[in-house]
């Protein structure tokens, strides 16, 4: 009999726990149940799989490379139900469904909130989480089904037959500054007056700060060195209104907090563009609240959109 027709839900959350903790004792004792009995069960199941899943040290267990496989799939299966859960649920209450919405800095400003919005008035009982994080962060929740949908930073292709992906929008990067900076109000700007400030900057290999270094090279400049760096949207923020900092944000953002009095955009003309995409998986698009989420962002991204390209 094939082998994975005696796997139990059970069974998963003992991998998963054995790949958390690395010990029998801590697992045994987390799933009451005995560490003789659970050391029985793994060494059963890899007899069943013909594979060994980990590898038995001083210290406890480490996953083999191919327990680490099983383990992925295993951390699959229990987002897919955690998920179908949360749905029904929220179903089972009168909502229209669950949709998990992973976005970075870039588009959690303007983007994805304002999206979010013109979902509600669509779906007032849809049930929304957002998670903000890095695209290196959100790009494997996504795969493991935790998240319905990525807005992040265009990047590299991700090796996954099931991921769907779109360019909403390309942009450019502006140069930004709390209101009262003293280069506020300038009608035109040069490199001189921003290179007298300390700059606060986005990490290195971050999009935004690519397209600094890009547009820095342009000119012949090179980033100074008295910078803070910051992958925070709100700390830096923050920073810029209560410091003479010199900052950079995406076009879309600058100018949604120049709107909000938060920020001014200051008038230097940068080369860098980056552009924002939206990622999910095909197999989602059924879900109802999932379906009207990226009907949403596409409208909100740009309302002049004619055809919708997928790769």
């Amino acid at each position: 009999m094939d082998w994975t027709y005696r796997l139990r839900l059970r069974h998963l959350q003992v991998l998963l726990s054995l790949a958390s903790t690395g010990n029998l004792s801590q697992s045994a004792a987390a799933l009451n149940t005995t560490q003789p009995a659970l050391s029985k069960w793994l060494k059963e199941l890899e007899e069943d799989v013909g594979l060994p899943l980990f590898e038995r040290h001083a210290r406890g267990l480490r996953p083999t490379s191919y327990g680490e496989a099983l383990i992925e799939h295993a951390r699959r299966i229990e987002a897919h139900l955690d998920v179908t859960r949360d749905d029904m649920q929220a179903m089972r209450e009168g909502g229209s469904g669950l949709v998990s919405i992973g976005t970075s800095g870039v588009s959690a400003a303007d983007t994805v909130p304002l999206a979010v919005s013109r979902l509600l008035e669509r779906l007032p009982r849809a049930q929304v989480r957002l998670v903000e994080s890095t695209m290196n962060q959100l790009m494997p929740q996504l795969a493991r089904g935790e998240l319905d949908i990525v807005v992040g930073r265009s990047g590299q292709q991700y090796d996954d037959p099931q991921l769907q992906t779109v360019t909403l929008y390309t942009e450019p990067i502006n140069f930004v500054a709390g209101p009262q900076h003293p280069l506020v109000g300038h009608p035109a700007l040069g490199w001189d007056d921003v290179l007298a400030y300390s700059w606060i900057v986005w990490p290195q290999g971050t999009p935004v700060r690519t397209a600094l270094e890009a547009a820095l090279a342009a000119e012949g400049r090179t980033l100074p060195g008295h910078c803070v760096e910051s992958n925070s949207s709100i700390l830096n923020l923050t920073l810029l209104n209560h410091t003479e900092l010199v900052g950079v944000a995406s076009h879309r953002a600058a100018l949604r907090f120049e709107q909000l009095n938060a920020l001014r955009i200051l008038p230097i003309q940068l080369e860098g563009f980056g552009s924002v995409s939206l990622y999910w998986h095909a197999e989602n698009v059924n879900r109802i609240a999932v379906s009207m989420a990226l009907e949403s962002l596409r409208a909100f991204a740009d309302p002049h959109m004619k055809e919708w390209h997928t790769a």
